[in-house]
């Protein structure tokens, strides 16, 4: 799952008129790179949930063909429905297993390799290091599993991870933070997680969308 629902505030200008995913850098809307990495990876059926400006989501992406895979939508009311209501809406289009859930405004190079979890565990976490912009991070990183509280350095949520259905199952339909759901199962031992050093970058101002923009050209240029 693709999230595309934001409003993107922080983005504006260039968010009146524009869903912040299909914005481009380098010549490509930032929803494409979600979608080329995942095809690699082997995902065949993705799901973009919508709201703001939803509409040009739909007509750009189109069914996937033109990439190799099948996309449906999940459209939410105008407001949108938080990342945690968002996902508990789409459950029903996201079959009965793990799912990968990206956020649709980080640009990155993660591979989305298979990720193996136990059966006990409800959800799986990329964590990258502090940008400049949020230096405390998220969450503990502690032998594969991660904690929200306790001592120790704190790794940032890259907005990437893998869940299963059950984490949602006590959740109401609305709007409602994934946050706290994965603080519950933190507290229980079930959210495992990764240290990604890779590339990764939360494209959450037009200054941070212009460097980006920068470096892909440079990148490609220098045939990198």
């Amino acid at each position: 799952m693709i999230l595309a629902a934001g409003r993107g505030e922080r983005m504006r200008p260039l968010t009146d008129t524009t869903p912040k995913p299909l914005l481009k850098v380098a010549g490509k809307a930032l929803i494409e790179y979600h979608i080329e990495a995942l095809v690699r990876a082997g995902v065949s059926h993705l799901v973009v949930n919508h709201a703001h400006l939803g509409e040009q989501l739909v007509d750009f992406l189109g069914d996937g063909g033109r990439w190799g895979v099948s996309i449906v939508f999940s459209a939410e009311p105008d407001g949108a429905l938080e990342t945690g209501g968002g996902i508990y809406r789409a459950l029903p289009l996201l079959g009965g297993g793990p799912f990968w859930v990206v956020n649709g405004d980080v640009w990155t190079d993660y591979p989305f390799a298979s990720v193996s979890m136990s059966a006990d565990t409800l959800a799986h976490l990329v964590m990258v290091n502090n940008p400049p912009h949020h230096p405390q991070g998220d969450f503990l990183l502690d032998h594969a599993r991660l904690r929200s509280n306790g001592v120790g350095a704190r790794l940032t949520f890259s907005g990437i991870g893998l869940y299963r259905p059950e984490l949602f199952a006590a959740c109401p339909d609305g709007a409602f933070p994934l946050a706290p759901l994965l603080r519950q199962a933190m507290a229980g031992g079930k959210v495992s997680g990764e240290h990604y050093a890779g590339r990764w970058l939360d494209i959450g101002t037009p200054q941070r969308l212009q460097d980006l923009d920068k470096a892909l050209r440079g990148r490609d240029a220098a045939g990198v």
